[in-house]
């Protein structure tokens, strides 16, 4: 296809928009198919910029509106699976009376088609202004390719720059540029995407108030696929209520979560999946809570590093008070705005953080918070926090601070280290200002400021006081302790020995209710609570707490099995194949935080 370009004019047959501020402005093709003529663009306007809020300016008069500029794309609806689209191609010279409708994506390869040339600017010809008649020299222009190529050309974006294609272009552009703002993001939530986040879904999750299951909706998924993802694209979807339910925690409180339908965590996954690859880029490096490879024994470690190797001696146990249920959807979608200008996507968010709970079948609007349990929950809470704590207190620290601060925040859950105490109680006082601006609390209770470190045993001891207080994080307690043999700082972990009892609880009342079973089928049980437990809790310093642990599983399995009749002969030699053949031993399973780092 011959396309003439001259000064001034552009000609596009795609949705793009051409205009002034070409410089202001990065876009990026980033279709997942080859010819699928949707756009993203990506501009920079005049919102505030992404420290604006995140350094403490909290003026109202902050101009955070997208730009609607002529560089604004307009994007292309998507009705139908692009998998099923029109594809017109020329027939082979060679068969005469064929149309130019494909009967297969692939065309003949010896055919001259309109994607074998690139669109080429060409020379005027001398004397071609109208003049002339006839002009002096004819332009120049490229002859096309006769075949198609081994690798086909990449779509041109305004800047001249190759395109990168699909989320990871996005990851791309977003790691290039911290300030620019995405306009067309729904293009990335596929039917593809939409059944890979079904099957991440958990098989044995609860309903919602819909009351469809995982395996209710497996039958015909296909065509509930495409049905939804077609009521996403065309605006008819609708967010449903979350179930409300309740879960006892480990201080005798209940923990109120919500349950979304299983179409809502369908949507909310993929959606999540596109801006994941947006806010990863951004978020740093001591925010470990639901972030990909960052799981809960990376932030424990990150810990015991920052306590052993850096500067420590204080330490502030911070906890927000009903993190969740507080968080503030005016400034929730104001900080979205910063890196979203999709409208699809912000409304999207907006309708599922006010779909409101179902309790003993009455709907509560939700005005605050976001429903703990959702799917989507996770990285919204991140995204608040990255901006309300992340960058303000890595500003703090910088400037603020007068000797080495470490920082680990796992959700709403947050440890700072300080050298000095005077910058940690200045600190909690900035922080109490810092999280009522934005609608949040600490929970005092439970946020603290206690001496820790190398030197606070020895400090404490010449002030005749006693060892250092410990805490808990992540459900083990932090102990500041010694080495048996050289004395040396070392910084034990235990288990929380409330969760401990708590789950040593569960697991006798579970037994004497399952103790008529077969013995092969309580084993099997047992063998998988007890590693996965396991799995989690043996860590280095800790074998003797789960020796102690393991130990009162098999009391209390005996005590039900002997409790299956009035003439049991079980005994305690029998009983001990029993333990070696279902209950797994004890041994460390993950290494020592220095080695993982060192690795």
């Amino acid at each position: 296809m011959k396309v003439r370009h001259r000064k001034g004019v552009a000609i596009h047959s795609g949705p793009e928009s051409c205009g002034g501020g070409r410089e202001a402005v990065v876009e990026a093709l980033t279709g997942e198919t080859v010819g699928q003529p949707l756009s993203r663009e990506i501009g920079m306007s005049g919102a505030p910029t992404l420290l604006f809020y995140a350094e403490g300016k909290t003026e109202d008069g902050a101009n955070r509106e997208p730009s609607e500029g002529p560089t604004r794309s307009k994007t292309l609806r998507m009705r139908r699976n692009p998998s099923h689209r029109n594809w017109e191609v020329s027939s082979d010279p060679g068969s005469p009376g064929m149309s130019g409708k494909a009967k297969r994506h692939k065309p003949d390869i010896t055919a001259d088609e309109k994607s074998d040339a690139r669109v080429v600017p060409m020379n005027d010809p001398n004397n071609g202004d109208g003049s002339t008649p006839t002009p002096a020299e004819d332009r120049e222009e490229r002859r096309a390719a006769k075949r198609n190529a081994v690798h086909p050309p990449a779509p041109r974006t305004q800047s001249r720059a190759g395109a990168s294609m699909g989320l990871g272009g996005v990851r791309e552009v977003a790691r290039k540029g911290r300030d620019v703002r995405f306009t067309a993001l729904m293009h990335h939530v596929t039917p593809d995407l939409l059944a890979e986040s079904f099957l991440d879904l958990k098989r044995s999750a609860a309903a919602g108030v819909d009351g469809v299951t995982w395996r209710d909706y497996e039958n015909g998924l296909e065509d509930k696929i495409v049905a939804l993802w077609d009521a996403v694209q065309s605006g008819r979807y609708r967010a449903q209520p979350s179930r409300r339910v309740y879960i006892p925690k480990a201080d005798g409180s209940q923990r109120p979560l919500g349950i979304a339908a299983l179409e809502d965590k369908i949507v909310q996954h993929a959606v999540a999946t596109v801006l994941s690859a947006i806010y990863e880029t951004d978020f740093l490096g001591f925010s470990y809570g639901f972030r990909p490879e960052r799981g809960q024994h990376d932030a424990l470690d990150a810990l015991c590093i920052g306590l052993t190797r850096r500067k420590v001696n204080w330490v502030l146990d911070a906890d927000i008070k009903s993190f969740f249920d507080t968080i503030d959807h005016d400034w929730m979608m104001r900080f979205l705005e910063h890196r979203i200008a999709d409208g699809r996507v912000l409304r999207l968010i907006r309708k599922w953080l006010t779909a409101g709970v179902i309790e003993n079948g009455k709907k509560t609007a939700s005005l605050v918070g976001t429903p703990q349990g959702a799917v989507i929950s996770p990285l919204l809470a991140n995204v608040y926090l990255h901006y309300v704590f992340d960058l303000w207190i890595h500003r703090w620290r910088r400037r603020e601070a007068k000797g080495d601060v470490i920082v680990v925040r796992y959700a709403d859950d947050s440890v700072v280290g300080f050298e000095f105490a005077e910058d940690a109680r200045a600190f909690l006082d900035d922080l109490r200002k810092r999280l009522g601006q934005f609608g949040l609390s600490l929970n005092e209770a439970k946020t603290r400021i206690l001496e820790f470190g190398r030197y606070a045993i020895e400090r404490r001891a010449r002030r005749g006081q006693r060892r250092p207080e410990t805490f808990d994080f992540l459900g083990f307690t932090h102990i500041c302790g010694q080495r048996r043999k050289t004395r040396s700082y070392i910084v034990r972990r235990l288990t929380v020995a409330k969760r401990l009892r708590a789950t040593l609880q569960a697991i006798r009342l579970t037994l004497m209710q399952r103790r008529h079973a077969s013995i092969k089928s309580v084993g099997v049980w047992l063998r998988r609570v007890v590693q996965g437990y396991l799995n989690y809790h043996a860590v280095p310093g800790n074998l003797k707490r789960l020796g102690m642990f393991r130990a009162e599983v098999c009391r209390a399995w005996m005590r039900a099995l002997r409790r299956r009749s009035q003439r049991s002969r079980l005994t305690w030699e029998r009983f001990q194949r029993l333990i070696a053949l279902y209950i797994p031993k004890v041994r460390v399973l993950h290494p020592y935080p220095n080695q993982r780092f060192a690795s």
